[in-house]
């Protein structure tokens, strides 16, 4: 069955402009390939259920477009804030590592805490019912916070 026959029968149209072939591997030739009399083109990062993907299967990519984000957001509050002296509702209700947390983390993070919709474990000190606020406190400062940088 061609590409056509398995598009008509699943009810699909494939625009041939739109399509590009990623090539994946160390050792990969590249070979150009066609949908019918198009040639597609080759790309060397696309974008799969939000995650940027190379042809190295590498998240360097991923990773630098989170932290472009991120620093965005963290300008963005920043200047938003008009007096630094008043008291902040801080981001985190819980301590977080320095640094910009990146999408090839979160399976760490979801062993060591925990499949998101999983209720806390009895007692813990983030359970919402020990009777503490999740938000309040006052913010020591804000700014970018880089790996690097240490707690004043």
């Amino acid at each position: 069955m061609g590409w056509k026959d398995w598009a008509n029968k699943n009810l699909m149209k494939f625009n041939k402009d739109k399509c590009k072939v990623l090539h994946l591997g160390k050792h990969n030739p590249g070979v150009q390939h066609r949908l019918g009399s198009t040639q597609l083109g080759s790309s060397s990062v696309e974008r799969d259920l939000g995650v940027l993907v190379d042809s190295k299967l590498n998240m360097s990519e991923q990773c630098a477009a989170v932290a472009k984000k991120a620093n965005r957001m963290l300008g963005c509050i920043n200047k938003g804030i008009t007096s630094r002296d008043k008291v902040i509702i801080p981001l985190y209700s819980v301590p977080v590592t320095p640094g910009i947390l990146c999408s090839v983390l979160v399976p760490a993070m979801q062993k060591r805490c925990g499949q998101a919709g999983e209720g806390p474990e009895e007692g813990h000190q983030d359970d919402q019912r020990t009777g503490k606020p999740a938000i309040g406190g006052k913010a020591e400062r804000t700014g970018f916070v880089q790996p690097s940088e240490k707690k004043a």
